[in-house]
């Protein structure tokens, strides 16, 4: 590890989180949920998504892009399915008790789905599966976020990295979870490359000219310009199924937004509305209740077997080992239980500046 990378306990990191936003008059159970869903990200070792994000949620309440106060409205409400309006307030919040809802109507009637419009960036979409997964349920969460994926043969950023999540229950001691972007890589991810002086992989970003970018620095200010899109699953044009990818995220966008009468597209950049610009974007849960179909353990152990018998086939002389999904973030979560959150010199620079305006001289941080 290099000597830039300090180590901190997990529960020190989320208890300082949750006393940012309190210091913001983000209520306390509020906090609460949004610290979670960062500090989740980082044991799972998605570091794109954990406490990088934080400052980015602290600056935009500060500017008043966000509202503190989560006023939900709900639109429709049905006996399977809802509606809601989240009135730009926490994207966390509001995603967590649209998956509780979601949960709710599976338990009565077998599936529920929560349609949300007017909401705000809610962090890794894989949480919310979790939460249904813990429920013995299949979970299935997207979202649309602000342009970065071009449409195939395009270079204009049109579709957000649009993720399309889904997890369910097994008889091991970890869920399948495919948590991911449509994508090749996410923005977060290039700004974890930025934050460590990297070079971002080959053939994952395209400028306006459709040429390859490496850069992740000029990657991030290009983007901003929309001169700069990261390309989809299956990359550029045709030739290695670059359309799969740019149909998931279209079917994204079509789920986070059409469903909703909500916003999309280039909306997504930003709106103003009373002197003030939103960045709003719409979410999609469903939960599927497991026991309405073939019984929660006899899905659990297929299931299981699924996960075992992948893990079991014959694999590349060169690999050490196959994986399945969900599994790596496992491993992850339980090493950094016990050892901690790694923080570049970039983050404590931002933890550090936090701390000083908010005046929570009670943590003492070794930065």
């Amino acid at each position: 590890m290099s000597e830039d990378i300090i180590v901190i306990d997990a529960n020190i990191l989320n208890n300082f989180m949750q006393d940012v936003y309190i210091g913001l008059g983000v209520p306390k159970e509020d906090a609460k949920i949004i610290a979670d869903v960062l500090i989740t990200s980082d044991l799972r070792g998605i570091e794109s998504h954990g406490i990088q994000r934080c400052k980015m949620y602290y600056d935009r309440i500060k500017q008043g892009v966000y509202e503190i106060n989560t006023k939900i409205d709900v639109i429709r409400d049905g006996p399977t399915t809802a509606l809601w309006d989240g009135n730009c307030g926490m994207g966390h919040v509001i995603a967590y008790k649209a998956m509780k809802a979601a949960i709710e109507k599976a338990k009565k009637y077998g599936l529920g789905a929560v349609a949300v419009r007017n909401s705000t960036h809610f962090g890794i979409a894989g949480y919310y599966s979790l939460m249904a997964i813990k429920e013995g349920m299949i979970g299935f969460t997207v979202t649309n976020a602000r342009p970065s994926i071009p449409p195939t043969f395009g270079v204009e950023p049109m579709l957000g990295t649009n993720p399309l999540t889904v997890g369910a229950p097994t008889d091991e001691d970890f869920p399948f979870l495919i948590d991911c972007a449509t994508s090749i890589i996410q923005r977060g991810k290039v700004e974890v490359y930025s934050r460590i002086n990297k070079p971002l992989p080959e053939n994952t970003v395209i400028d306006d000219k459709g040429e390859i970018m490496t850069d992740p620095n000029k990657v991030l200010e290009e983007m901003l310009h929309r001169k700069a899109a990261l390309l989809p699953l299956g990359g550029k044009g045709e030739d290695t199924a670059g359309y799969k990818g740019y149909g998931y995220a279209t079917f994204v966008e079509l789920l986070s937004a059409a469903l909703q009468d909500g916003i999309y597209l280039r909306d997504t950049l930003g709106i103003e509305e009373d002197g003030k610009k939103r960045l709003k974007v719409g979410h999609f849960f469903l939960a599927i209740n497991i026991d309405n179909f073939a019984g929660l353990n006899s899905f659990k152990k297929t299931a299981g077997i699924i996960m075992r018998e992948l893990r079991n086939a014959k694999k590349d002389p060169t690999a050490e080992r196959i994986y399945t999904a969900g599994e790596k973030e496992h491993l992850a979560e339980i090493e950094r239980k016990k050892t901690g959150i790694p923080l570049n010199k970039s983050l404590q620079n931002d933890i550090r500046i936090m701390q000083q305006e908010q005046g929570l001289d009670q943590y003492k941080f070794p930065f």
